[in-house]
C-alpha cells in the first residue's frame, strides 16, 4: 500500500482475540499511513469480530455509527462465576449445574429479552471519576456501577450441553451499550448457579455484517482497505436529503439551505452527482460538512 492514499470511508476489521480496540486503531494508523482513524464501539480483548473503523472524513460519522444495533454470537458457561463475568477472570464460585433442564435454561435467557435494566460488569470501559472501571478493578478498587436500560431485541439459544457445568451457545441482537457478559451473569444468577462468557464474537453492526470484515493481515495487503466509501456510508447511516446543485454549493460553504421544520434529526445531504456533501438537521443547517468549498 502507498502510504497516505487511503480514501475516506469505513474499514471493517475482523478483530482477533487478545488485543484491544485501541491496539487495532494503532496498527491501522501504521498500515494506512494516517492518524485520522477511530472506531465505532469497543470490543473486549477476549472478543473477536466486527470492529468498524472510520478513516479520514468518515471519522465524523463514528458518533452516529456507534449507536447502531449489534449482533453477537456467544458461549455462556453456567455453573461458574468469575470476577470479570468472562473466562479471563478468576473463578470465585462453582455450583453444580447438572440439575438444570434445557427448558429452564431457555426460560432464563428469555428473561433477558426486552427493555431491561442491566448492571455493567465492573471491568467495563465505563469511566468512573475520569478513569476506566477496568483500570480501577485491576488496582484493587471496589467499583459499583449504576444499572442502565438497554434493549435486547432477541436471544436465540442454538446449543445446550448439560453437565456439572452447562455450556450454552446464544445469538444476541441488541442495542448499542448492551453487555453480553452481564446477560451471561444474570441468566446464571436467575438459575441459581452463576454464569460467565467463554467466547464472544460480534457478527454485525448496523447494516454491516462479518461477510465484509477483513483481518489486519488481509488489510495490510490492500491498496485501499476502505470497504464502505464515505458516500455509501452516509446513505447507509442516514435518511437522505437530495440536493440541487445550488444547495450543494451553499452547504459546501457551511451555509444553511432551509428545511421543512421537521424533527431535528440527522439527514445525509447528497449532491446530484451522488457525493455526500454534509449532514444536516431538519432545518437544513449543516452539522458536518464533508465537501467544503
Amino acid at each position: 500500500m502507498t502510504k497516505g492514499t487511503v480514501s475516506s470511508g469505513l474499514i471493517i476489521v475482523d478483530k482477533p482475540a487478545g488485543i484491544t480496540s485501541h491496539d487495532v486503531v494503532a496498527r491501522m494508523r501504521k498500515i494506512v499511513g494516517t492518524r485520522k482513524i477511530g472506531h465505532a464501539g469497543t470490543l473486549d480483548p477476549m472478543a473477536t469480530g466486527i470492529l468498524v473503523l472510520g478513516v479520514e472524513k468518515a471519522t465524523k460519522l463514528l458518533g452516529y455509527v456507534m449507536g447502531h444495533d449489534k449482533t453477537y454470537a456467544a458461549t455462556v458457561r453456567l455453573g461458574e462465576r468469575t470476577t470479570t463475568d468472562d473466562r479471563e477472570g478468576e473463578t470465585v464460585d462453582r455450583t453444580d449445574a447438572s440439575g438444570l433442564t434445557e427448558q429452564q435454561i431457555r426460560d432464563a435467557f428469555a428473561t433477558q429479552v426486552g427493555r431491561i435494566s442491566q448492571v455493567p460488569s465492573a471491568v467495563s470501559a465505563i469511566k468512573v471519576a475520569g478513569r476506566r472501571a477496568y483500570d480501577l478493578v485491576r488496582e484493587g478498587v471496589q467499583v459499583d456501577l449504576a444499572a442502565r436500560e438497554v434493549d435486547v431485541h432477541a436471544i436465540n439459544v442454538s446449543r445446550i450441553e448439560l453437565g456439572a457445568v452447562a455450556d450454552v451457545d446464544i445469538t444476541v441482537r441488541c442495542s448499542a451499550g448492551t453487555y453480553i457478559r452481564a446477560i451471561a451473569r444474570d441468566a446464571g444468577d436467575r438459575l441459581g448457579v452463576g454464569g460467565h462468557l467463554t467466547a464472544l464474537r460480534r457478527t454485525a453492526s448496523g447494516a454491516v455484517d462479518e461477510s465484509v470484515a477483513l483481518t489486519l493481515e488481509q488489510i495490510a495487503d490492500l491498496d485501499d482497505p476502505v470497504a464502505v466509501p464515505l458516500d455509501e456510508a452516509v446513505r447507509r447511516t442516514f435518511a437522505v436529503r437530495a440536493l440541487t446543485a445550488e444547495q450543494a454549493r451553499e452547504l459546501s460553504f457551511g451555509r444553511a439551505i432551509g428545511g421543512d421544520g421537521g424533527a431535528d434529526e440527522g439527514l445525509g445531504a447528497v449532491a446530484p452527482d451522488g457525493r455526500a456533501i454534509a449532514l444536516v438537521d431538519g432545518r437544513g443547517k449543516p452539522r458536518v460538512v464533508f465537501a467544503p468549498a
